[in-house]
């Protein structure tokens, strides 16, 4: 077997090569939430032109059919144009829905990567992002120390005296007003 060859440490890499492996992960220029907010928008604008269009989508064949279908209901033609080829493959899937719902959503989610990923991984960052958006933290409840008339002092839980439930007033001026000593 022969030995590889050490590679002469002088040269260097050339500025036009090009590397042969992408390497692990999304490829750098997908950004989630970009596809995640195209995806939004491609439901709102599939949503208003689907009882037009949607019957004679679904029948299409080729990108030629698709352009037709979309130039019949007249809106947004300019930006499907460029990705007829991708709804052809989208529709053509044995798993598209059946349902009108749940065909412009899978349409739109396997539409919003523009090709740069395949249909599913679109769709999976979509539903990622969605998912962290529902689970985003938050603050459940916030409590005050408080004083109240009947004579019960700590702390207030729903913005209420925990012994009579005298309700705190919905102002926050006198929390942060400057104080006069």
């Amino acid at each position: 077997m022969a030995k590889h060859k050490k590679r002469d440490p002088k040269l260097k890499k050339g500025l036009d090569a090009i590397p042969w492996k992408r390497g692990r992960g999304r490829p750098p220029h997908v950004v989630a939430s970009q596809i995640r907010g195209r995806a939004d928008n491609y439901r709102e604008m599939l949503d208003q032109i689907w009882d037009d269009v949607g019957g004679a989508l679904l029948k299409a064949k080729t990108p030629e059919e698709v352009v037709q279908t979309l130039e019949t209901g007249g809106r947004y033609l300019d930006e499907f144009r460029t990705i007829a080829p991708l709804i052809v493959e989208i529709i053509c899937k044995p798993d598209f829905p059946k349902r009108r719902k749940a065909q412009i959503n899978f349409l739109a989610d396997s539409l919003a990567a523009r090709g740069l990923v395949t249909p599913r991984s679109s769709r999976d960052i979509c539903a990622r992002e969605r998912w962290k958006e529902e689970h985003a933290q938050r603050i459940i409840r916030f409590e005050f120390y408080v004083e109240c008339s009947c004579g019960y002092k700590g702390p207030a839980r729903d913005n209420a005296c925990r012994k009579c439930g005298a309700v705190i007033a919905p102002s926050l001026g006198g929390l942060f007003a400057p104080r006069s000593f």
